[in-house]
């Protein structure tokens, strides 16, 4: 195809921006699907992303429009997640792209994700479009948000486009505006095959469908290809592009975007960042693939019936195929057995991937409190790193404790600065700097990454009244003192629920995890002591009382001594059980605490 007709672009936002209702509507503007099939969210295709309202995952789809020039353009579009824990996603999609919109909510302007985005784009060398979307919502005043990209990006008043994706407004200069603005693809269709993978899933019947940017050369089915960095050969099977449904294509070339499949059964064969090439005339040099992104949250992944574990096993590798910012490893626990200690990019991360391993691979599974990764520095010089309670060192052993810290920035409406200011001091966060933000303020904090990780959004979010939000990166690590804490069910450490805590906040953490779970672990046949435990030291404790079993209430009359001889053993009977008795905790348990 002729490249000069083809335009590649993503849509990239602040989460609630409005980006999978653009993308809905220019589908439905350029006939990719009809008024009968339409329905919102369409390129949204988790159930988890259309009940919680937003993308979870990257999508792709293929538009034809013919413009005012009379000319038919091919768009390949990738609609993209706003939310800071799925930022990798965006990193992916906009490698295989020229432009970039840039989409901005009329009444709430420029926020954190919207400027983390645009630099995305702007290290991926993007063109990026500003487009003012929601201009249907009354009493809005326009110029706010156009000052806004003016002031912050340097965007040109007359290349802002302004759109309505709920009403359709705007959708036919928006598109005109694409072909006129972002670049055609370069690429040469008689060099060797050079192809990025951006994306992949597991198909039952296909095996891995490799999601592919073609940067030079041409695909076509049976052909030998090889995956560079793996050093691997398959056969291209089938060749295709989604209009949103796959549709199967005669081939690729140079500048397209579309899916191959070679019968891979095996997903760890598949690597998304890899480069595809022509197995009998390769390129010289793979593409720059993508950067590895550390996690930073860690848990444990159970399944609750221990012959699940190979199942888990599988589903863990074909849920990674279309998620690589995921990582894992097995371990074992004296409480759960075998399992995985998993790595997260944050708790709505975490979340996720445990709602689609339970939903898509029909699994029950349990989850350990999260915990970050610390640096542990011994008194011999030797650093490791610990992502687990049970990782860390004798108390003996080690120096000093290093915990990652992040640098966050707020953006506040004025009125609210105190607020995030006073809650962010109980968070241990340190004041960096601050400044205006056309009519808004930017504070910068050093917070630690436990104190962003658990409720740090949603503090920011009511202290600012819904207006605020929050951007976050990695910055470093610094010393500070950290504690494990355990969990004693009737003097037995309960793994599952050890964590490690900073010494100031060890006392509450301790009574608030008692508390927590003598809520919800049911009465037992005998005596439940819980305990929080800190350096051999008991911080908390509570009991739950045995269920009480009338032993006497067929004796009726007669001697006090028949009834005292049974009251004797059942007195003896639960002394024998508080010994070798399990205690059983249910799953809403594990949960609960995961929650504190």
């Amino acid at each position: 195809m002729d490249k000069s007709l083809i335009r590649n672009f993503s849509i990239i936002a602040h989460i609630d921006h409005g980006k999978s209702t653009l993308a809905d509507r220019m589908m439905l503007y350029t006939g990719a699907i009809d008024e009968r099939k339409f329905h919102n969210q369409l390129l949204d295709d988790m159930d988890l992303e259309r009940e919680r309202g937003i993308t979870i995952k990257a999508s792709a789809v293929r538009l034809k429009y013919k413009a005012t020039d009379g000319k038919t353009y091919m768009l390949n579009l990738i609609d993209t997640p706003g939310h800071v824990d799925f930022t990798y996603e965006v990193e992916k999609s906009l490698r295989a792209c020229e432009g970039a919109l840039l989409v901005v909510d009329a009444s709430q302007g420029v926020e954190s994700q919207t400027i983390g985005n645009f630099y995305l784009g702007i290290e991926s060398n993007l063109e990026m479009l500003p487009v003012v979307n929601k201009i249907d919502i009354a009493n809005i005043d326009l110029s706010i948000a156009k000052n806004e990209l003016q002031e912050i990006f340097g965007f040109k008043e007359k290349d802002t486009v302004f759109v309505s994706a709920k009403e359709g407004t705007g959708i036919k200069e928006l598109l005109e505006k694409i072909v006129e603005f972002i670049p055609p693809p370069e690429g040469d269709d008689s060099a060797p095959v050079q192809a990025l993978i951006f994306d992949s899933k597991y198909d039952v019947y296909k095996g891995v469908v490799v999601y592919i940017r073609l940067i030079n050369g041409v695909l076509k089915p049976n052909m030998k290809i090889k995956m560079m960095h793996l050093d691997k050969e398959f056969t291209v099977e089938e060749i295709g592009i989604l209009k949103p449904e796959a549709e199967k294509v005669k081939q690729l070339t140079a500048g397209e975007v579309g899916y191959i499949t070679c019968n891979i059964r095996d997903p760890s064969e598949v690597h998304v960042g890899d480069t595809v090439t022509d197995a009998s005339n390769p390129t010289e040099k793979p593409l720059e693939g993508y950067r590895q992104l550390k996690p930073l949250v860690f848990a444990g992944m159970y399944p609750e019936n221990s012959k699940d574990f190979m199942n888990l096993r599988e589903a863990i590798e074909k849920l990674r195929l279309n998620d690589p910012s995921f990582v894992y490893e097995p371990e074992s626990s004296q409480s759960f057995g075998h399992g995985f200690r998993c790595g997260f990019l944050g708790l709505l991360h975490m979340e996720i991937v445990q709602e689609r391993l339970q939903r898509e691979f029909n699994l029950n599974l349990i989850l350990t409190t999260p915990n970050v990764s610390y640096r542990i520095v011994k008194k011999n010089k030797e650093v490791v790193e610990i992502e687990s309670p049970s990782q860390l060192p004798d108390l003996t052993e080690i120096d000093q404790i290093e915990e990652p810290i992040l640098s966050v920035s707020v953006f506040t409406p004025v009125g609210t600065m105190d607020a995030v200011m006073e809650f962010s001091k109980r968070k241990r966060a340190v004041y960096q700097e601050s400044s205006y933000v056309s009519d808004r303020m930017k504070i910068v904090f050093d917070v630690p990454l436990s104190e962003v990780i658990v409720d740090f959004n949603d503090l920011v979010k009511s202290a600012t009244r819904g207006y605020g939000s929050i951007d976050y990166e990695f910055k470093g690590y610094q010393v500070t003192q950290i504690v494990k804490m355990d969990i004693l069910i009737n003097g037995k450490i309960c793994d599952a629920f050890s964590c490690l805590v900073h010494k100031e906040r060890s006392y509450e953490k301790g009574q608030s995890l008692v508390s927590k779970l003598k809520e919800l672990i049911p009465q037992q046949l005998f005596e439940v002591r819980i305990q929080a435990s800190c350096n051999g030291r008991i911080l908390s404790s509570a009991k739950v009382r045995a269920v009480g079993k009338n032993v006497t209430a067929k004796c009726y009359g007669g001697d006090i001594s028949r009834k005292r001889k049974l009251w004797e053993k059942q007195k003896e009977g639960k002394k024998r059980l508080k010994q070798i008795g399990q205690v059983e905790i249910p799953q809403e348990a594990f949960l609960a605490v995961l929650k504190l």
